[in-house]
C-alpha cells in the first residue's frame, strides 16, 4: 500500500501544475499524476498570446517554462494513469494500473474529454473492454486483442500485450510513424461499435469487422463521470462552485474539465484556487 497523501492531483496541464505549485507552497504532501510531456494539448499549440507575461510563444516554449518552474520547486510528475477514484469516507483511493494510491483530498485537472465513448464501450466495460492493457494482459495469453490507441504511450502497452497475446490489432487514432513490435497488425480505420453478448466479441470499424477476445481503449483520459463515481456533471463538465469544490467533500476540480473558456491562463488560475481550497479543507478536517 502506498503512503497516504494530503492531496492527489490528477492532470499535468496548467491547472494541475498550478495546483501543485500552491500545494508545495502550503507545505502539503502531494502527488501529481500526468504525462511525460505534461499535456498533449499544450505542445500542439502553434502560438500562445493570452498568457500574461508569456506572449508570442509556442505551446512547446510554454511547456519548457512550466518544466523549469517545476524543477526549481523540486516537483515531479508521476506518469501513472489513474483509471478510477473512489471516495472511501476520510480518504480517496486512486487506482493506477496494479497500484493503489491514497489521498485525503483530490484535485481533478483532467482537461476536456474530447473522445466520446464508442457505441458499446461503456456497456462492455469490465466485460472484455478495458482502459489498462498492461493490467489485464495476462488474461489474454494466447488470445486475440484489439487496442485502440489515442496517443504514443499506447504503443508501449500494445507491444507489451503482444508478448502474451496470440494476435494484436492496433488501431491508431493519430498519425504515425508507429513504434510497435513487428508482430502487431496496424489497422488505420475508424472504430464505430463494440458488440457481443455477455462479453465483447467484435469491434465494428467503418470498413471492416474484427473478431476479438478483448478490446483496450487507451485514451489521454477518461471522462470525469467514469473516473469518479457519484461526481456531479453539468453540461458535460464537472460541476463546481467558485472555490472549485465539487459535490463530493474533499474533491476539487479545475481547468477545462469544469467549463469554458478553454484557455491556459484561466486553467492556471483555477488550479491555484483549487489548491488553496484543498489546503483549507485539510486544515478543517485536522482541527475536527
Amino acid at each position: 500500500m502506498e503512503e497516504r497523501y494530503d492531496i492527489a492531483i490528477v492532470g499535468s496541464g496548467p491547472a494541475g501544475l498550478s495546483a501543485a505549485l500552491n500545494a508545495k507552497i502550503r507545505n502539503k504532501k502531494f502527488i501529481v499524476f500526468g504525462h511525460k510531456n505534461l499535456t498533449n494539448k499544450l505542445v500542439k499549440a502553434p502560438k500562445v498570446n493570452n498568457y500574461l507575461g508569456f506572449f508570442g510563444m509556442t505551446g512547446e516554449n510554454l511547456k519548457d517554462k512550466f518544466e523549469a518552474h517545476l524543477n526549481a520547486m523540486d516537483i515531479e510528475v508521476t506518469t501513472e494513469r489513474i483509471n478510477s477514484i473512489y471516495a472511501m469516507g476520510d480518504y480517496f483511493a486512486l487506482m493506477a494500473n496494479d497500484k493503489t494510491y491514497e489521498a485525503k483530498s483530490i484535485i481533478l485537472a483532467t482537461g476536456v474529454e474530447y473522445t466520446r465513448p464508442i457505441k458499446g464501450e461503456e456497456q462492455y466495460l469490465g466485460k472484455g473492454v478495458g482502459y489498462c492493457a498492461t493490467c489485464d494482459a495476462p488474461l489474454y495469453k494466447g488470445k486475440t486483442v484489439t487496442i485502440i490507441g489515442h496517443n504514443k504511450e499506447a504503443e508501449e502497452e500494445a507491444s507489451f500485450v503482444s508478448e502474451l497475446a496470440e494476435l494484436v490489432y492496433y488501431i491508431p487514432m493519430y498519425k504515425g510513424p508507429y513504434n510497435l513490435n513487428g508482430s502487431i497488425e496496424v489497422i488505420e480505420d475508424k472504430p464505430e461499435e463494440i458488440v457481443g453478448d455477455l462479453k465483447a466479441k467484435k469491434l465494428i470499424l467503418k470498413n471492416r469487422e474484427l473478431e476479438t477476445d478483448g478490446i483496450f481503449v487507451l485514451k489521454d483520459s477518461i471522462s470525469p463521470g467514469q473516473l469518479v463515481p457519484g461526481l456531479k456533471i453539468e453540461d458535460n463538465h464537472i460541476g463546481v462552485d467558485r472555490l472549485m469544490r465539487t459535490n463530493i467533500p474533499g474533491c476539487f476540480a479545475a481547468g477545462d474539465c469544469v467549463g469554458k473558456p478553454y484557455q491556459y491562463i484561466k486553467s492556471a488560475g483555477e488550479g491555484n484556487i483549487a489548491a488553496l481550497s484543498a489546503a483549507q479543507y485539510l486544515d478543517q478536517i485536522k482541527s475536527n
